[in-house]
């Protein structure tokens, strides 16, 4: 399929993510005090991918963190009530709007900024985080992968650390048996899941890049979770819920079954002598709200 040129690309998805953003709007409350509560907790547990990926970024007191794509800012106000200044970026003026509200109620407005933009035209200082945040991101952006990731070290900070939560494809029998699965997902036209090829890619930037793949069985969880909210199901369906995630760390620790994990937390830190200068060959400037 040919790939849509990039204005129209921004358009449709942020005309999808505004649809999704005015549904959520409809019931935006504070962050939930279990969430908090599992996720500054002193023992994160590695088999769940989002508790891993905290366990990953370590202490977030007083680090500046760039969230990319951040919807509608449920990492945002997390990242912030765990002591990070957040700057969140999303192409959805809705979810930016959203994120603020969800900011607002949960009491961070003074740690966290919005930014509506897409990346590729983003205007954000160069060297200004110790974390680059995504969850669920690139794999809509694969087209400008290159430019979204050289974009993304230039904003970081030497150093500093990338933590990516994506859906991955590294066996297509595999993922035609888990889009068969009766599960309704709501996707956009032109996105699918990272191939090695991206990767490869994403590892010419962080050269040190780890992979830790999850979800083997983890589309189970939708069967088992009420709402799919983890903190308020019963104790017998989180049970339920855990042991599938043993049973998945398990064998995606083992080298012929790891690659066929569903989603990926791909993490690594820049180099220490990154660029001074933009992918375009200019300075950007201090980052502006549209």
């Amino acid at each position: 399929m040919a790939s849509m040129p990039p204005i129209t690309r921004w358009d449709s998805e942020a005309q999808f993510f505004d649809r999704v953003a005015e549904q959520q709007a409809r019931q935006t409350q504070p962050i939930d005090p279990l969430a908090l509560q599992r996720y500054s907790s002193r023992f994160l547990r590695r088999r769940f991918r989002e508790e891993f990926r905290l366990r990953v970024a370590q202490d977030l007191r007083d680090k500046h963190v760039l969230d990319v794509g951040c919807g509608d800012g449920n990492n945002s106000v997390l990242l912030a009530k765990l002591g990070a200044h957040v700057t969140g970026i999303d192409i959805s003026p809705k979810s930016i709007a959203l994120a603020e509200k969800r900011a607002a109620i949960s009491g961070v407005s003074d740690a966290v900024r919005f930014l509506c933009s897409p990346l590729e035209t983003a205007e954000i200082q160069p060297h200004s985080f110790d974390l680059i945040w995504g969850d669920s991101i690139l794999h809509h952006l694969i087209d400008n992968l290159e430019e979204v990731f050289s974009r993304l070290t230039f904003w970081a900070k030497p150093g500093a650390l990338i933590v990516l939560s994506e859906p991955v494809n590294f066996n297509n029998a595999l993922r035609r048996f888990r889009l068969a699965l009766p599960v309704k997902t709501d996707a956009t036209p032109d996105e699918r899941p990272l191939e090695p090829a991206e990767l490869a890619i994403v590892r010419r930037f962080l050269p040190g890049m780890r992979i830790r793949f999850f979800s083997l069985f983890g589309r189970l969880n939708r069967f088992l979770l009420v709402r799919f909210n983890y903190e308020r199901s019963p104790a017998v369906r989180r049970a339920a819920v855990s042991m599938l995630a043993v049973i998945d760390f398990a064998l995606l620790s083992l080298p012929v079954i790891r690659n066929l994990g569903g989603y990926a937390v791909i993490y690594g830190r820049t180099p220490m002598n990154c660029s001074s200068r933009a992918p375009d060959g200019n300075l950007l400037g201090d980052a502006q709200h549209k």
